[in-house]
């Protein structure tokens, strides 16, 4: 088989992959979160000390937010009182972190690699939160006006089939919205594993190069890729010989650092505080990718 055909067969695949997993687990979500009031997650969240961060980790997991929703959320969080820390702990968790990403990595990696991923994601941002709470940053935040949040819980019907036709539909538009995304980043992806010369990444990238983490977190930086078009390159790079370290610290540092989510926390927070935030992120992507080469 040609190198093009291969190519083709991997995006085809990869593609059709992705695509049931995307709505489907989206609208098992969607569904869920209907049942839960979002008055009491918020709640949970302004829980005192470290459980108030935890919650704030669990609920950027459990829910597939986007910036556009993500941003106006925070700053709905921080005028209603919950504390600083717990709000950035949220802020850090969201981007990366949604049960459709811990289903592809499952799928695609393996699930030592996603409960791996999950919980060193989870300790940075619950540990990050805290330390900017201590280092009394709150005052970093701007006087802006609440916005409506562009996402609710609450729904007009109350019947099961209901409920599930209403998620379904958001989870259809939540899959046109990335879908450029996801056709981009599996294509780069197809691209890596069909025409990159194995040498060449083996030796950027693979274990026995001690600066290949970092060097792959600086060059997952600049890049505007989201989650589900990290996730697919991340797999072509470790099929080419790519350690599973520089794959994991890739996909934290590519889809973490947005420039469209880090204008419109720009809208919310102080200078200082963005730029904590992408030194936050690289922290977590080279220390996440270092730990990921001693254990795995």
């Amino acid at each position: 088989m040609n190198t093009f055909m291969v190519t083709l067969k991997y995006f085809i695949t990869i593609m059709a992959e992705l695509t049931v997993l995307f709505i489907g687990i989206s609208t098992i979500i969607a569904l869920a979160l209907m049942y839960i009031p979002q008055d009491k997650l918020k709640n949970w969240m302004s829980s005192k000390g470290v459980w108030g961060n935890i919650m704030a980790v669990l609920f950027g997991a459990v829910t597939p937010f986007c910036a556009c929703s993500t941003v106006p959320l925070t700053l709905g969080f921080l005028q209603a009182g919950i504390p600083f820390g717990t709000v950035m702990s949220f802020v850090i968790a969201s981007p990366l972190m949604d049960p459709l990403v811990f289903s592809l990595l499952t799928a695609f990696m393996g699930w030592k690699v996603a409960v791996g991923f999950l919980l060193l994601t989870s300790l940075f941002a619950v540990a990050f939160g805290m330390l900017l709470e201590k280092m009394g940053w709150a005052n970093q935040v701007k006087k802006v006006r609440l916005k409506e949040s562009g996402y609710s819980t609450e729904v007009e019907t109350k019947e099961f089939k209901g409920r599930l036709k209403m998620a379904f539909l958001k989870a259809w538009g939540d899959f046109k919205g990335v879908f450029i995304y996801m056709v981009v980043g599996v294509a780069i992806g197809a691209a890596i594993y069909g025409y990159m010369p194995t040498d060449l990444l083996a030796k950027v990238a693979g274990p026995d190069n001690p600066f290949a983490v970092l060097v792959v977190a600086l060059i997952g930086m600049p890049l505007y890729i989201r989650v589900e078009s990290a996730i697919p390159i991340g797999l072509a790079l470790l099929g080419k010989g790519a350690s599973i370290g520089a794959v994991i610290a890739f996909i934290i540092s590519g889809a973490g650092i947005a420039i469209p989510e880090l204008s419109m926390l720009a809208s919310v927070f102080k200078k200082k505080i963005i730029i904590a935030f992408v030194i936050i992120v690289f922290v977590t992507a080279v220390l996440s990718g270092l730990i990921f080469n001693m254990l795995l």
